[in-house]
């Protein structure tokens, strides 16, 4: 596993799982929490120790759960959950405060690794009250690194010209259909990690076919080709995926690397 170290000082494995449909019924987004761990067992299994959940998700609890089944010692991994923008939970202080220690509680943690803002409101004021409460948790030992979830560059200048605190990583939605490639490099330019969500969903055919061209000569598929090249140029991924094959193929990538002429036939395809 390669680590990135965060502008806090703090190490983030570069490759994590993410989890939005583990422990529900049908593996549907909206369905019912049924506290089946055996697809994050298996990512734990094939290796992912970075484990990606929200409060949104409602299966912290189920995050928590396969933690301490997999007998790791809590060192072992890296745990993000993410504060939901409603205005319920950002009212004031204590409701903030008591959203924070529900995760904790939820997780069965007694510090969560990295807490994410999970999408920015049109206030920035709020923006900045929920940041300032994870921030607070983090000064209590409640979180180790604070950070947002779909931020602009202009709202993350926000936050830090109020706090003098850079968040540590933005997690935004990177793949092939939606790069964001002007905020990823705005991010690397500025010593926050971008990490990417939904990395390999909504590509089309004929990406992946030039994707698994490049691969072939290293023996690897279209997903090893793009997360690669991702994690070459310092951006987080977070795949997600039921399959135990699959969850294995987007961890293997550390016993090859692209050549610059791939990751110049790479922008091309990606049209970055």
């Amino acid at each position: 596993m390669i680590y990135q170290t965060m502008n806090d000082g703090h190490k983030i494995p570069i490759i994590g799982t993410g989890t939005n449909t583990y422990g529900k019924v049908d593996n549907d987004y909206y369905g019912e929490i049924n506290d089946d761990t055996k697809e994050l067992v298996s990512a734990i299994d094939a290796g992912y120790r970075l484990i990606d959940t929200a409060v949104s998700y409602r299966n912290e609890r189920v995050i928590g759960k396969a933690v301490r089944e997999s007998n790791l010692d809590r060192s072992e991994f890296f745990i993000t959950t993410k504060f939901p923008m409603e205005p319920e939970f950002y009212k004031n202080e204590e409701t903030i405060a008591a959203l924070i220690d529900e995760s904790l509680k939820l997780l069965d943690l007694d510090t969560i690794d990295l807490y994410l803002v999970h999408h920015p409101s049109d206030n920035d004021a709020d923006n900045l009250r929920v940041y300032q409460g994870l921030l607070k948790a983090r000064d209590a030992g409640k979180i180790t690194s604070v950070g947002v979830s779909n931020f602009s560059g202009e709202q993350i200048e926000y936050l830090e010209k109020h706090t003098g605190v850079k968040p540590t990583v933005n997690q935004i939605r990177i793949s092939p259909n939606m790069m964001n490639e002007a905020l990823v490099q705005y991010c690397l330019d500025h010593d926050i990690i971008p990490q990417a969500w939904g990395p390999v969903s909504r590509v089309s055919d004929a990406v992946k076919d030039a994707l698994g061209k490049i691969g072939e000569p290293y023996g690897k598929s279209w997903t090893q080709v793009l997360l690669k090249f991702h994690i070459s140029r310092g951006v987080n991924v977070i795949p997600k995926s039921h399959n135990e094959a699959r969850q294995k193929d987007n961890i293997n990538l550390f016993d090859f690397e692209l050549s610059d002429s791939d990751k110049v036939e790479i922008r091309r395809i990606l049209n970055i």
